[in-house]
This record gives C-alpha cells, sequence and structure tokens, in this order.
C-alpha cells in the first residue's frame, strides 16, 4: 500500500467502530466522501473516508459490517485504492458493476440496523438505502453525531476562514441582481424560500469567496433565499468584516449556523412552501422541514442554471484566464521539451515547475485541483497524484500525463496535454491519435438547442470503440468561474445526466485511454458553449463549441494517417490559434519552441 497519512489514517479504527456498532446494535454503517455541504475537494475535519480506509481519491464510499467492509470507487480510481487500501480490511469495489446498495442488499437481513450521519447524506443518495430496508425489513437510522469523529480525537478543526467579498470587474453581476432574478423566478413558480446548500452556490449567489476547502475558494455556509430577493446567511458571524456586511446589504440577514434549525421549524410553523434539491441539500435539513410541517416543493437549486450560462463579461474574464494560463503551461512545455530527455526530471520536480510559472500569472489565486504529473505506468493512473514514495523519473520511450489548472480572479481553468519523451512507440501514436479524433468530433460538433451533454458523448469514443477500446471517466465537465473545476449541472458523459448545453456554459473536452502498468493518454481543453450559424437548409437553432484553453498538442505523437482533411485542418487552425495569440506574449526561448509546435501537420 502507498497510503497518504496526511490526513491521519487510523488502521485501528475499524475495531473501534465495529465495538461502536456493536454496542448500539447497528449492523451497517454508510460512510461517504462527503461533508455537509457536498463538496468535491473536502476539508481536513471531513476526511472522514480516508480517516477509516487510507483512500484519498474525491469521490468514493465505504460501509463496514461486522465481518464485511467495501470500498466504492468510480473508474478514475480503480488502479489508487488497490494502491492505498488494505484490501485485507476493505474489499475494493468498482461502482461501475457494484453499486454500494446493491453490495448490501445481498448482505443485509430482516431486521438488521443501517446507520448514517444525516449531515453527510442528501435525500436523494439515501433514498436507495430507504427502498433496500423496507424490502427486506431491515431499520434506517439517521444518527445525531457521526460514529468517526467519536474515534478521531486530533480532528482538525471545521473551516473558519476569512470571507471576501468579489467585487467588479470579478463579479460584473451583483448580488442583489441574481437574488432578485431568482426570487422572480420562485415567486412565478409560487414557491415561498429557497434553501442553499452547495457552497458554490453560496458563493456565487452573494459574490462571497473564502479558502474552507482546498483548491475551490468556496464558502462553506447555508441561506434561504426568499420570493421577495432577500436571503438569510447562515454562517460563523466572526468571519465577516465590516467591509462584507456592507457588501451584502441590508436584503440579507446574517444569522450563526446554530440559529438555522429554529429557522427551519418556523418555515414548517407558518406552512411556507420551501424549496430544495434533493441532489444537493442534507437529510438532515430536508427531515428537520417536513417534521415542522413545511410545504416541500422539491427542485433544482435555483442557482446552478444561471450560475452556467456565463454572461459576456464573464468569458471575456475566462478567456483573459486561460490566455495567462497557456503562456505558463507553454512555457512549461518548453522547457520540458529541453530538460525531460536528458534525464533527471521527476513528476514531482515537473508538477512544481509548472505550478510555480503558474503562481506568477496575475490575478493567481492558487491551484484547482492537485496537479496530476504521471509518467509511464503512473499516467495510467486516472487521478493519480504523485507522493515521495510514488515519485519516478520521465523517462525516454514514455509518454507523461499532465492535468492540471489554476484559481484566477477571472476564471478556473483545467487543461491536460501527454507528451512523447523521446520517441513514441507505433501503438502510443495511434492511441493518441484515437483519442485526438474523439477531442475534434467534441470541438467540432453542432447541435441543436435542447442537447444535453450525453447525447454528444459518443463522438468522443468512436475512434476508440472501433477498435475494441474505451475509458471509464466521463468526457466532459462544467466549469465555474473562479469557483470549482467541477460543476454542473451540465455535463459530456455516458450517465445520461446533466442539463440542456446551453450557451455561455464552459466544459471541458477529455477523451483518454489508460493502458494499465504503461502509459495513460487524456487531451483535455475547456471549451464554451456558442451559438453556431443555422447551415444552409436547416431549420433548427444551433449551437457549437469555442475552445478557450491555449497550448499545443503534441505533434509527435499524432499518426497522419489517421486524421482525415477535415481532422487535419482543425489541428493546423487550433495551433495557428494558440501561436498566433501566445506568440506575443512568452519569452524568446518559448517563441522558438512555439513555433515549431504549432506548425503545420503537412511539414512533420
Amino acid at each position: 500500500m502507498n497510503i497518504d497519512n496526511s490526513i491521519g489514517y487510523d488502521p485501528a479504527l475499524i475495531a473501534k467502530l465495529r465495538g461502536r456498532m456493536l454496542a448500539d446494535g447497528i449492523q451497517a454503517y454508510l460512510v461517504p466522501h462527503a461533508d455537509a455541504f457536498q463538496s468535491e475537494y473536502l476539508p481536513p475535519s471531513d476526511e472522514r473516508l480516508q480517516r477509516l480506509t487510507g483512500f484519498s481519491g474525491s469521490a468514493g464510499a465505504a460501509i463496514v459490517m461486522a465481518e464485511e467492509a467495501a470500498v466504492f470507487v468510480d473508474g478514475r480510481y480503480t488502479l489508487q485504492v488497490q494502491d492505498e487500501v488494505d484490501d485485507k480490511i476493505f474489499s475494493p469495489v468498482p461502482i461501475a458493476k457494484t453499486r454500494p446498495v446493491d453490495w448490501l442488499r445481498e448482505r443485509l437481513k430482516a431486521g438488521d440496523r443501517v446507520a448514517y450521519d444525516p449531515w453527510l447524506y442528501t435525500p436523494a443518495q439515501i433514498s436507495g438505502y430507504e427502498t433496500l430496508c423496507k424490502d427486506v425489513g431491515a431499520q434506517l437510522n439517521g444518527l445525531d453525531g457521526n460514529l468517526i469523529d467519536a474515534y478521531w480525537p486530533e480532528r482538525p478543526a471545521s473551516p473558519g476562514s476569512p470571507v471576501e467579498a468579489l467585487r467588479p470587474p470579478f463579479a460584473p453581476l451583483t448580488s442583489r441582481a441574481k437574488r432578485e432574478a431568482i426570487g422572480q423566478t420562485l415567486d412565478k413558480a409560487d414557491v415561498d424560500v429557497a434553501v442553499i446548500s452547495s457552497g458554490d452556490s453560496i458563493a456565487w449567489l452573494f459574490n462571497l469567496r473564502a479558502d474552507d476547502v482546498p483548491f475551490t475558494p468556496l464558502v462553506l455556509a447555508y441561506a434561504l433565499l426568499f420570493r421577495d430577493g432577500s436571503a438569510t446567511l447562515f454562517i460563523d458571524t466572526a468571519r465577516l468584516n465590516d467591509e462584507v456586511r456592507d457588501h451584502l446589504g441590508s436584503q440579507v440577514e446574517v444569522l450563526s449556523q446554530t440559529q438555522l434549525a429554529d429557522a427551519l421549524d418556523r418555515l414548517g410553523a407558518n406552512k411556507q412552501a420551501v424549496r430544495f434539491s434533493s441532489q444537493s441539500t442534507p437529510s438532515w435539513i430536508a427531515e428537520r422541514l417536513t417534521k415542522a410541517g413545511a410545504r416541500i416543493m422539491m427542485g433544482n437549486d435555483p442557482c446552478q442554471l444561471p450560475k452556467a450560462k456565463k454572461i459576456p463579461v464573464e468569458l471575456d474574464g475566462i478567456r483573459a484566464a486561460h490566455l495567462r494560463d497557456g503562456v505558463a503551461l507553454s512555457t512549461f512545455l518548453a522547457w520540458l521539451d529541453d530538460n525531460a530527455v536528458q534525464g533527471g526530471v521527476t513528476e514531482m520536480s515537473a508538477a512544481a515547475k509548472l505550478d510555480g510559472l503558474r503562481a506568477e500569472n496575475e490575478h493567481f489565486r492558487g491551484l484547482s485541483f492537485p496537479t496530476i504529473s504521471g509518467s509511464g505506468p503512473n499516467g495510467a493512473i486516472v487521478h493519480y497524484r504523485v507522493t515521495q514514495d510514488s515519485d519516478r523519473e520521465l523517462k525516454k520511450g514514455e509518454l507523461y500525463l499532465v492535468d492540471s489548472g489554476a484559481q484566477y480572479l477571472d476564471g478556473t481553468t483545467d487543461v491536460t496535454r501527454t507528451v512523447a519523451i523521446g520517441t513514441p512507440s507505433a501503438e502510443m501514436k495511434d492511441r493518441f491519435t484515437r483519442v485526438l479524433k474523439g477531442h475534434i468530433a467534441i470541438s467540432t460538433q453542432c447541435f441543436p438547442c435542447g442537447t444535453k451533454g450525453y447525447e454528444l458523448d459518443i463522438l468522443a469514443r468512436r475512434a476508440l470503440w472501433e477498435v475494441g477500446l474505451d475509458y471509464d471517466h466521463g468526457t466532459g465537465h462544467g466549469v465555474g468561474t473562479f469557483l470549482g473545476v467541477h460543476e454542473g449541472p451540465q455535463s459530456i458523459s455516458k450517465r445520461g445526466t446533466g442539463a440542456d448545453l446551453a450557451v455561455g456554459m464552459v466544459i471541458s473536452n477529455e477523451p483518454g485511454y489508460y493502458k494499465a502498468g504503461f502509459y495513460g493518454i487524456r487531451i483535455e481543453n475547456l471549451i464554451v458553449v456558442v451559438p453556431h450559424p443555422i447551415p444552409k437548409g436547416g431549420e433548427r437553432e444551433m449551437m457549437g463549441f469555442e475552445p478557450l484553453t491555449l497550448a499545443p498538442i503534441d505533434r509527435t505523437l499524432i499518426e497522419i494517417s489517421l486524421l482525415n482533411q477535415a481532422e487535419l485542418d482543425w489541428v493546423d487552425a487550433y495551433h495557428a490559434q494558440v501561436f498566433e495569440k501566445l506568440s506575443p506574449l512568452v519569452d524568446a526561448s518559448t517563441h522558438v519552441w512555439l513555433d515549431q509546435a504549432c506548425s503545420k501537420l503537412s511539414q512533420s
């Protein structure tokens, strides 16, 4: 095992947990990778899954029973979980093949008691367990406290970073304008109040940012948004200085989080029509409102869709952020080209070099996720995180995959490039080019209004499917503006979820291929949905994509014979755009490299 012990993984914890379960008559305990705000990256105080199992990925879950325990992960983490988790204690289970509720169904008996922390599960997440327990005659109980916390004496403090106001030009729409616009939609739906619980929605709605979780400037708080645009924000009031209070204005009441329960009870007592998302609201809040007598009106988080549709001023900032980011990444790739083949460059030193170049950029506020810097077999681990134990030198004849991004005041970036160190094999070029064909297919596709991302997903996989290959992660995820690098409601995925694609939505385009034990390939650009001219004779309004990311794609890995003329033209046009925009901004040595890296494929 290669366990990241920064959280304090405790191999003895499972025995203590089982002892408590036995004493309390609990046969199964559910442990998600979640906090009370459904954040992707958790504050250290909420890394309970890692504390229990050693697994450090950003998505997963565990179930503990008296004699068995399992860790469930998606396709991004199938290799990582094997490396980090002791399989003598926890069975790694691919969630694509066996969902946690199905694993439990095979083991649960009538009369058994299943327990969970209702702050860490949403109604949508817990509904499958409710059905299961009803089917087999078991009990499902939300507990008042978390069992893992009881055996975590050195548990880090909960987040309490200072909150700052985000002002123009980085917040072109005022919080009041956003709140009143959403309030109007609530009023039309005859909803009195909406519960806002997602950190990204809170940050966007109130134009606030903080450092409550790693890599994403979220403010972990709750809010009630009323139909007249007024709001109540529940947060540790000591975190707000006078400037932030003035920014919030008189329409926003600020209360302590300890006052949330009473506020929910008042909504119920007054028979208010309350909307909340079953996908993002803690079950504790849903249960409290129901017991208090509120009129429940399920619906999506009303902030998510308007947050996803970037307005033109926001897109100008996002493009500016990607321009600066492209300079940093291209400078890094030029440095890598000069140094990697000579030896001595490791995964950690390469990541440090790239991270340092980004940190020099204007408006830089940190990385948007831990840089994935994987060479050779480590590149085949989709969400690989290099450590001192796993660090290896970049070697000739291998591939190097670097997936990285940054948070800037005017935008969030996420880009992946795969680079050949020395001369690549014919197989590497074939696989890379098939991934590239999928990337181009998404980039160039026009589609009618009302299209969902899952309808495009096959385009990214077709060239791989033709030779019996595939990848296990989604093709695209939404991206925020100085917010989450993974945001909804839009996506491009086989899962069949996500909102209709709409103009202004930023989304990633990242097909890949991973040969376990040998290499990984991924090509990722961020793209934005834009209007597309209606084809001659067409009858429907159309949309398409515009690339935001600016960085060369490794020409030495492209097998030109596999590309048709339209694909060749796309690569040349993209590289011409990269060179035109970046060349005036890079130093002399990078300029020389960029000129070669962006030359036409016909010159290969």
